[in-house]
């Protein structure tokens, strides 16, 4: 996990707060969350966007995949920079990367912001799906495979209204590696329940979610909420109207709002 871009280090230092880390979702990178990252900072909140392995500038690591790696490769970059603690944020793949960094690294929380994401594993139809992306990736034709995800990222609001959202979204994903896609694929359908780490988590959480998300749930995100106030925790459920499984580029105004809120409540400033 590298090429790690930074906004808001100098208030940062100044507060001696831990910054907020974001997690981008597949089969994309870090720069899905530039509009956020610049919106934050023009609020002074210090934001660090990374790439999962296999994404962006960051290499597809040797072994079996396993988003335990993508959260040791965090942690490395956490150590590199001298973060003992942070504010973790992340959406859809980002967020399983999220709770397998809480599961292995708890302790460097400040707080956990889980974004479109859930916390149960594949059905049999899901991993039927991930397997069969995989392959094709590992054949050249990932970009191809994942075109149609279009129609499920993006809610109908945005399909039917910003014409400029959704041609982004499929130059992302016309461009994305296959080696990512191969190795993301076959990462999260290892990927084991989550619930009893997000029952344990001993920091506050925020569940985010797009009212017209087809891919994680209303009962997906309640699910979560539920888990992580099961033993008194402290949790928030914020559901972005018109907005589908992409909240952070479907409408970062809202995502950077209720980000900003939560990384203000860990922190203290």
């Amino acid at each position: 996990m590298s090429d790690v871009t930074h906004e808001g280090a100098e208030a940062a230092d100044a507060v001696g707060a831990g910054p907020l880390v974001l997690l981008h979702g597949f089969p994309f990178d870090a720069s899905m969350w530039d509009d956020v990252v610049e919106l934050l900072g023009e609020r002074d909140v210090p934001t660090l966007a990374a790439d999962a392995p296999g994404f962006g500038a960051s290499d597809v690591p040797d072994g079996e995949p396993s988003l335990d790696v993508a959260a040791d490769a965090l942690l490395a970059v956490l150590d590199d920079l001298g973060l003992e603690r942070v504010v973790l944020a992340g959406l859809s793949m980002g967020g399983y990367i999220a709770m397998a960094f809480a599961a292995r690294h708890g302790s460097r929380l400040a707080g956990l912001a889980l974004l479109d994401t859930k916390a149960g594993t594949d059905t049999e139809a899901a991993l039927a799906n991930r397997y069969r992306v995989a392959e094709a990736a590992e054949r050249g034709e990932g970009a191809e495979a994942v075109a149609g995800m279009i129609d499920v990222l993006l809610g109908e609001t945005t399909r039917a209204n910003e014409p400029d959202v959704v041609e982004r979204h499929r130059s992302w994903l016309a461009e994305a590696p296959d080696a990512g896609i191969a190795w993301g694929q076959l990462a999260m359908a290892a990927r084991p329940s989550r619930f009893e780490v997000l029952e344990d988590l001993e920091v506050p959480a925020l569940v985010v979610r797009g009212s017209e998300d087809a891919l994680s749930t209303q009962a997906d995100a309640e699910a979560m909420v539920h888990a992580l106030l099961a033993h008194d925790g402290d949790a928030e459920l914020v559901v972005i109207p018109g907005a589908g499984h992409m909240t952070a580029t479907e409408d970062p105004e809202a995502v950077a709002d209720a980000l900003e809120t939560f990384w203000r409540r860990c922190t203290g400033t």
